[in-house]
């Protein structure tokens, strides 16, 4: 495993990162969302997705396969000062590898100018609220439900 960290550039690269986005859903997904929505979630959607909001993403490659991606953003007048981890997304076979946590580090480091840092996660996603924990975010209360996946969301937030 020869694993690089890099800004999302090319079109090899953003059909890439559409692949481990839709991969990545009907792997960790099933049970968690509404199965309709994932039957409407195609590749192609997500390289539509892909190419039309390339910017702020970085990428894992293993040689030149992309394995995950993560996204970050700026919450505007919704939450001034706050920045967003908006996705981050790694491949099954990929799982413990280090490859999130370096995406992670990543992602955090493009929002270092900001004071705070959030993201959203299912509320019945263990795994991921785990591994979210383990790199300084905590549950600040907040919860909202996405009618799109049919399921609830909890906001953590990390201090800067």
């Amino acid at each position: 495993m020869n694993i690089t960290i890099k800004r999302m550039e090319t079109d090899t690269e953003k059909r890439g990162k559409a692949y481990v986005h839709w991969q990545a859903w009907h792997e960790a997904y099933p049970g968690l969302v509404s199965g309709e929505f994932l039957d409407k979630l195609t590749l192609e959607k997500c390289e539509k997705w892909a190419f039309d909001w390339p910017q702020n993403t970085i990428i894992a490659e293993d040689g030149e396969q992309v394995v995950g991606f993560v996204c970050w953003g700026d919450r505007g007048e919704e939450a001034p000062g706050v920045g967003e981890i908006f996705a981050l997304y790694v491949l099954r076979e990929y799982y413990g590898a280090g490859v999130a946590r370096r995406l992670m580090d990543a992602g955090l480091e493009q929002l270092h100018d900001y004071g705070e840092a959030c993201l959203w996660v299912l509320k019945e996603n263990g795994r991921a609220i785990r591994f979210y924990e383990k790199c300084g975010f905590a549950p600040d209360g907040t919860e909202s439900f996405h009618p799109t996946v049919s399921a609830w969301e909890i906001r953590l937030t990390k201090r800067l």
